[in-house]
Formats: structure tokens, C-alpha cells, sequence
């Protein structure tokens, strides 16, 4: 999954969770993502072109940072 953004995603079906980590050591976990919207994030060109259009502003989110 090569990003320039985008380090690595992850996603909890049964929680409709969405993890991003991205290149910069931030971690988001976007809430009541539908599956579609991670499936559609993981095969999408550009991650972080993705993520702009239509997870963030979309979906609410917690974020912290890797230690």
C-alpha cells in the first residue's frame, strides 16, 4: 500500500471502525464507517486524495500518536 501520506489503514467490521495511521506518526479512528468506504480506501489510487473527498469532514474521528 504504497502512500506518501498514508502509512497503514485498518478496519473493524463489527465496530465500523476505520484506522488510519499516517506517514507522520498521527492515528485517526474514524466511527461508523460502512465497509464500502474502507474497501473503496484500500483499492483507491491515491490514499490521501481519498481520505479528503470523503472520509474526513464525513465520518467523526478520535486521533492520537504512535509512541
Amino acid at each position: 500500500m504504497p502512500s506518501s501520506v498514508v502509512k497503514h489503514i485498518d478496519y473493524d467490521a463489527g465496530l465500523k471502525i476505520l484506522t488510519v495511521v499516517f506517514q507522520s506518526g498521527k492515528v485517526y479512528y474514524y466511527k461508523n464507517v460502512p465497509q464500502g468506504a474502507y474497501l473503496s480506501l484500500k483499492t483507491a489510487r491515491s490514499k490521501g486524495a481519498y481520505l479528503n473527498k470523503c472520509i474526513k469532514g464525513v465520518y467523526e474521528y478520535e486521533s492520537s500518536d504512535l509512541d
